[in-house]
């Protein structure tokens, strides 16, 4: 992680060194079955090579467009910037661009491959929300990511899902597009495909349990890290209490919609208890809480 005053996390660090070294596994089997069936060594390296630096390098952009933000200077949100100065200062690191998303769901999110090239956002509905200490314990959260480079990290893990996808898809087109023609050609080109389509499957698969395992340990490292500089695990809490009520305010619609962002919000938008939060981007609200009520204990010595 970046030189800061954020706390270190050990936990953190080498459950991302591990999320990267079993995505690279995965990255190899991948590269080496396409090899092994058909595709060629260009198409392959284009297509991968193509998408990773589209998404490592514009993922703040990406990120700003789907949500709909733009950043924002010290004259059009003062208030926003000074508390993002107060932080920053604090936390000893470089102050990264400060965005707006006018959405009324209230969350926040950061984004962008390294602390020089990040950004911050939050919503209109966060903003319009929050008291000022809630929103200060809020934005320290999405700094620690930003410090912690836990972003980049998810940045690249996700990139493997997105690839057997899109590969899955060129699979099923081409299978529809060139089914006529010899028939034992056909046989041997439908065995080829299968072979593909259910390996990118199973690369898939394990690429979204990788980045959910990964994704809700982030956030409880940022809660502690977030709470721990600002020396007010309350104001956190309180903050959590506050947005998931909220949340309940909003037409299931909305949350819907930008439940795609979920592993890069600071609340989900929505929630999904299944086989035991396995799938769920977030830990449960009632981690989290007792999480920061033993941090308050512990400062409170």
């Amino acid at each position: 992680m970046a030189k800061t005053r954020f706390p270190k996390d050990r936990g953190l660090t080498a459950r991302m060194g591990l999320t990267i070294f079993f995505i690279g596994l995965l990255y190899a089997a991948v590269v080496g079955a396409l090899l092994a069936f058909r595709f060629s060594i260009a198409f392959v390296g284009v297509i991968a090579g193509g998408l990773l630096f589209i998404q490592y390098f514009f993922s703040d952009k990406i990120a700003l467009a789907a949500m709909r933000a733009q950043v924002v200077t010290p004259t059009e949100a003062p208030q926003l910037h000074a508390l993002v100065d107060r932080l920053c200062a604090l936390a000893d690191m470089p102050k990264p661009k400060v965005a707006i998303a006018n959405n009324d769901i209230p969350n926040a999110f950061a984004t962008g491959r390294n602390p020089s090239n990040a950004v911050v956002c939050a919503t209109t509905g966060l903003l319009r929300r929050l008291n000022e200490e809630e929103l200060e314990a809020v934005i320290s959260h999405e700094l620690s990511h930003v410090a912690h480079r836990d972003v980049a990290v998810m940045t690249i893990a996700s990139f493997l899902g997105m690839v057997a996808g899109f590969l899955t898809r060129i699979e099923l087109w081409s299978g529809a597009a060139f089914g006529g023609g010899d028939r034992r050609n056909n046989n041997q080109s439908e065995g080829f495909g299968v072979v593909v389509f259910l390996a990118t499957i199973v690369v898939y698969a394990i690429s979204f349990l990788l980045t959910r395992t990964l994704s809700r340990y982030r956030e409880l490292a940022a809660d502690r890290s977030g709470a721990i500089l600002t020396g007010r695990p309350s104001n956190l809490k309180s903050a959590l209490i506050k947005i998931t009520g909220e949340m309940g305010r909003i037409p299931t619609k909305d949350l819907r919609n930008a439940s795609a962002f979920n592993a890069f919000y600071f609340a989900p938008a929505l929630t999904k208890d299944s086989i035991g939060g396995l799938f769920s981007t977030h830990p449960s609200l009632e981690k989290r809480i007792a999480q920061l009520d033993k941090i308050e204990r512990e400062l409170s010595k």
